[in-house]
């Protein structure tokens, strides 16, 4: 199993929670914006801790209230891709994604194939257009060695071209990876195109 997750918090006026069992593949969870999508991925994460309940994620516990495990974020082996690409300006395509690597064992040239950015190692974060900075955030995230790959809404604010080509993307990674994805979305084509288990919120 991928995952498990049985979580719980209150943000605000608001109780977020979730509980589902997923097996390998593309899980989404699936709901209108408000709901508490990215509150449950920050969750898997171990960037928001639940009051209750437990994160177990490839067989392995994370986090789990009454035993009192809490692993550490950076101890998770989570690759975790945001809304936005959040690539350092500073550092050309080609160092970002060695700054994944550094911190795994990933394989380079082929998740640069597979994601199709081999003619962008040499440009700066802020010339690439927005499809182009999606896909190198997800090349860093994979290099890094992740257990997973959490995805929060990877395709806001493209449009359907791009969308299309991120989404083709990500059912590559699915497919030729083996890494189980939990993805964050509002748009139901998305869903249905790389969904293996639909969560809905």
């Amino acid at each position: 199993m991928s995952f498990d997750v049985d979580v719980s918090v209150l943000r605000g006026d608001s109780r977020i929670a979730a509980r589902f069992a997923t097996g390998p593949g593309a899980t989404v969870l699936f709901g209108p914006s408000g709901v508490g999508k990215t509150s449950i991925l920050q969750m898997v994460a171990g960037l928001l801790r639940p009051e209750t309940g437990h994160v177990r994620v490839a067989g392995e516990t994370l986090f789990d209230a009454d035993a009192r495990i809490d692993v550490r974020p950076e101890r998770r082996r989570i690759g975790y891709v945001f809304q936005e690409p959040r690539l350092f300006p500073h550092m050309r395509v080609a160092a970002n994604l060695r700054y994944g690597q550094g911190r795994g064992e990933g394989d380079s040239d082929g998740i640069v194939a597979m994601l199709g950015i081999g003619h962008l190692l040499d440009r700066w974060p802020r010339s690439l257009s927005g499809g182009e900075a999606r896909r190198v955030a997800i090349g860093r995230a994979l290099l890094s060695g992740p257990r997973v790959l959490l995805l929060d809404e990877p395709l806001s604010s493209l449009d359907r071209a791009r969308r299309g080509d991120i989404l083709d993307a990500l059912v590559s990674v699915r497919d030729r990876t083996g890494i189980p994805i939990l993805m964050v979305t509002h748009d139901p084509d998305e869903a249905e195109r790389i969904a293996t288990d639909i969560v809905r919120l």
